[in-house]
């Protein structure tokens, strides 16, 4: 009997982590779920037979203690992420952009570096990066987010050349507007009024689930197909600064 495959999601306590633990799940992969909110990833853990584990991907030593215990890896979905702010990057706020640069590019430098080994050792792994359309072009308001999501974006472009030739592949998935649970609000230090301006006339944004199909399809490719960089945005946003709203 073929050894059930695991996969670790970073930041499945909400949004997209949490609908792409679902996703993994129907997949038939066992999942393990970190985040910093208990509850929540002990309940869906509960709903989808997986494994909880409360983690801050930001704290190393966690990371590490996380990682001598949790057995075999063949996927980890580094996912957890966010942005905090709008302001102009003459206006930003230093604290802010750090705990950015932390979550999003120390958050993956940590869980990749501390579950490489056993990636290599399932002999077929994947490291997926989830980063942002701002991982690809600047808008105003966005500097520190999107300074954070270019460096993610580096990580995996170099991480991809440094690991050619073994057995693990490295994909990064580049969501646009995606209206997911939490995202703005944070962004918008819990101004509701604001979060919502953010999809205010777009019929159809992206869901979670629509990123966690991605994750899902590109995962689940042969061995030998490693989708380098995928690009998703609703049909309504044509790019980063050109949105149609009825």
């Amino acid at each position: 009997m073929t050894e059930q495959k695991v996969a670790v999601v970073t930041g499945a306590s909400s949004g997209i982590g949490a609908a792409t633990a679902r996703r993994l799940a129907e997949e038939g992969f066992e999942v393990v779920l970190t985040a910093r909110r208990s509850d929540r990833i002990e309940a869906l853990a509960k709903e989808i037979g997986g494994r909880a584990h409360t983690l801050d991907v930001t704290d190393r030593a966690a990371v590490d203690a996380f990682a001598a215990g949790v057995g075999r890896v063949d996927v980890l979905v580094n996912n957890a992420g966010g942005a905090i702010g709008a302001e102009t990057v003459e206006s930003g706020d230093p604290a802010d952009w750090l705990a950015m640069y932390q979550v999003n590019v120390l958050g993956v430098l940590h869980m990749t570096q501390a579950l490489l080994p056993a990636l290599r050792a399932s002999g077929d792994g994947t490291v997926l990066l989830m980063s942002s359309t701002a991982a690809l072009a600047a808008y105003e308001g966005g500097g520190g987010y999107v300074a954070a999501k270019h460096a993610a974006h580096t990580i995996a472009a170099t991480l991809r050349l440094e690991l050619c030739g073994e057995p693990i592949r490295v994909i990064e998935i580049a969501p646009g507007m995606v209206k997911s649970e939490g995202f703005a609000v944070t962004r918008f230090r819990g101004d509701e009024e604001k979060a919502a301006a953010v999809y205010a006339g777009v019929a159809e944004p992206l869901t979670s689930e629509d990123v966690a199909d991605t994750v899902a399809w590109t995962v689940t490719r042969p061995p030998h197909v490693n989708i380098d960089l995928l690009v998703v945005r609703p049909r309504a946003q044509a790019a980063n600064h050109k949105v149609h709203r009825a």
